[in-house]
């Protein structure tokens, strides 16, 4: 049980995976993700995540390969719970490896994954991807029952998803975004006190990181779809830099 949180500096994972969405646009090799994450890299991230799905819709096998062997920085490979991804996870040994579930219709990730309905199975998964010494994140909504079985299963890392909170912020919706703010800082807390650590993701831009930054229990947030789409206007470096001032400021 932990029983009171370290002030730390907060990490910001780049995701770079709409990088690759617009180089698959056309088909060619330009731009090139690699080179999206050596600009992050310098412009003051902390961490590359890259989503490999199912159907290679924006990263492919060939960008994991020459991330693992361009960066420097630690690599959070995303993916499913499928023996494929497994393997490819044990083939490269990233740093970290983040469970999401995935459907081959959805746009974008559309909630956590269902880790209280699937425990003995992803205890299971998770089992060889520790030992290979990659540290397994569990990218779950922050539902007690979710947080519990994250526990249960061994998984050192979850990822609560930011999304619902993003949209109702965008939607003007403001007592339901409050209210589900409320629930993911109840469930940082409770994540936290389990020995769990607390990261989050999904949806954030310059309005809507600040409250999510300011929990006190969370040590990392990945940002990627605004991040690319902001580097359109302002360029990557910019865009990082006015995040990670806005991180800071809500952490102090």
């Amino acid at each position: 049980m932990v029983d009171r949180v370290q002030e730390t500096r907060l990490r910001l994972g780049v995701n770079i995976d709409h990088v690759a969405t617009l180089r698959n646009a056309r088909g060619g090799t330009a731009p090139d993700p690699v080179r999206a994450a050596l600009l992050a890299e310098a412009a003051g991230a902390d961490g590359i995540t890259a989503h490999l799905r199912e159907d290679r819709r924006h990263i492919v096998d060939d960008d994991i390969a020459r991330l693992m062997e361009a960066l420097r920085l630690p690599l959070n490979f995303e993916m499913a719970a499928t023996a494929e991804m497994q393997r490819i996870a044990l083939r490269h040994r990233p740093h970290a490896v983040c469970l999401v579930p995935e459907r081959r219709e959805e746009r974008t990730t559309e909630g956590g994954l269902n880790v209280a309905g699937d425990d003995r199975r992803l205890a299971d998964f998770i089992a060889p991807l520790a030992e290979a010494g990659c540290r397994v994140s569990l990218f779950i909504e922050a539902d007690e029952a979710q947080i519990e079985a994250a526990a249960r299963v061994g998984a050192p890392v979850v990822e609560l998803h930011t999304g619902t909170y993003c949209d109702l912020h965008a939607s003007g919706r403001l007592d339901a975004r409050d209210a589900e703010l409320r629930r993911l800082y109840t469930g940082a807390v409770l994540a936290h006190q389990l020995g769990i650590e607390v990261h989050a993701g999904h949806g954030l831009d310059f309005e809507t990181v600040g409250p999510i930054a300011a929990m006190p229990e969370l040590r990392e947030v990945n940002i990627g779809h605004f991040l690319i789409g902001e580097a359109v206007f302002i360029g990557l470096d910019a865009a990082i830099a006015e995040m990670r001032r806005r991180m800071d400021a809500a952490r102090s």
